[in-house]
C-alpha cells in the first residue's frame, strides 16, 4: 500500500513574514555587521609588538657570538662566513618554529622580530635564508586598507580602523656594557690554543715564554662574543667589562 504525502498548503502571510525577517537581518549586517570574521587580505588583524614573525637582521650589530645557533631548539640557524672571517646567522625556515629564542638571546639585538608571517616560498631550497637576505625586509604585496582588532568586553566584536599597520617593529636597543676577553687565570693555561682557533675576529694571540704560553687580547678587534671563554677547558679567560684606561 502506497501512502501519498500531501505537500503543506502555502500560507502567503507566513511566507511574507519569513522573507521580511530575512531581509531585515541582511540589512542589519550591512549597516552594523555582527560577524567576527576578518576579511583577509583586504583586512589585517592588529598584532602585538612581540608577535613572532619573520626574523630580521642587522649585520653591523652582530658580534658573531654564535648564541643564536647554540640556543636554537630546531637547529634552524647556520652561521655563514664572510670574506673577512666573521660569521653571521642565516635561518632555514623549513626547520624554524618561530620560537624567537635566538632573538631573545641576542646580546646586541642584531636579530629583530617582525609582524611579517604570510611569506610564500617557491620551493624548500629557497627557505634557507642567508644573512644578506635577512638584512632585507621581504617584499610584501598588501591589499589591506583596514586594521581589525578584537574587542572582548561584553560580546565579542571587531573594531575596524582605516589604517595600515607597520609590519616592522621599532624598539630601543638594550644598553649593554662592552666586554673584553681577558686571561684572568694565566697559570691554568695548557697551551691548547683553542681560544685562538675559535675566535671569529682573530683577536687572541699567544707566544711561548719559556715553558708557559702567554695569551694576549687585541682590544681593537675583540667584540666580547665570549666564544673563547666558553671553549676554554681550564677557565683561563673571562669576560671583563671595558675600563676607560683599557679602551683608550
Amino acid at each position: 500500500m502506497v501512502k501519498v504525502v500531501k505537500p503543506p498548503e502555502k500560507n502567503l502571510v507566513r511566507s511574507a513574514i519569513g522573507h521580511l525577517r530575512a531581509i531585515t537581518e541582511v540589512a542589519k549586517e550591512v549597516v552594523n555587521p555582527g560577524t567576527i570574521t576578518i576579511h583577509y587580505p583586504r583586512e589585517r588583524r592588529k598584532l602585538p609588538d612581540n608577535f613572532r614573525g619573520i626574523i630580521l637582521f642587522e649585520k653591523e650589530d652582530c658580534i658573531s657570538c654564535f648564541r643564536c645557533a647554540h640556543i636554537c631548539p630546531a637547529n634552524a640557524i647556520q652561521m655563514y662566513p664572510d670574506d673577512k672571517g666573521r660569521y653571521y646567522p642565516g635561518v632555514d625556515y623549513a626547520k624554524c618554529i618561530l620560537c624567537h629564542f635566538c632573538v631573545d638571546s641576542c646580546p646586541t639585538a642584531a636579530l629583530k622580530p617582525s609582524k611579517i608571517h604570510d611569506v610564500a616560498f617557491k620551493d624548500v631550497e629557497s627557505m634557507e635564508i642567508t644573512p644578506d637576505q635577512m638584512e632585507n625586509v621581504p617584499e610584501v604585496v598588501r591589499e589591506d586598507e583596514k586594521t581589525v582588532e578584537y574587542d572582548f568586553e561584553g560580546d565579542i566584536k571587531l573594531i575596524k580602523r582605516k589604517e595600515r599597520e607597520e609590519l616592522t617593529v621599532e624598539f630601543d636597543k638594550p644598553d649593554r656594557p662592552k666586554f673584553y676577553a681577558i686571561p684572568e687565570n694565566p697559570e691554568n693555561c695548557i697551551g691548547c690554543r683553542l681560544c685562538m682557533f675559535s675566535c671569529p675576529v682573530d683577536a687572541i694571540s699567544s707566544k711561548l715564554e719559556g715553558t708557559k704560553v702567554s695569551l694576549t687580547t687585541d682590544f681593537e678587534k675583540c667584540t666580547g662574543c665570549g666564544i673563547c671563554v666558553r671553549i676554554c677547558p681550564t677557565e683561563v679567560l673571562v669576560l671583563a667589562p671595558v675600563r676607560e684606561e683599557v679602551s683608550k
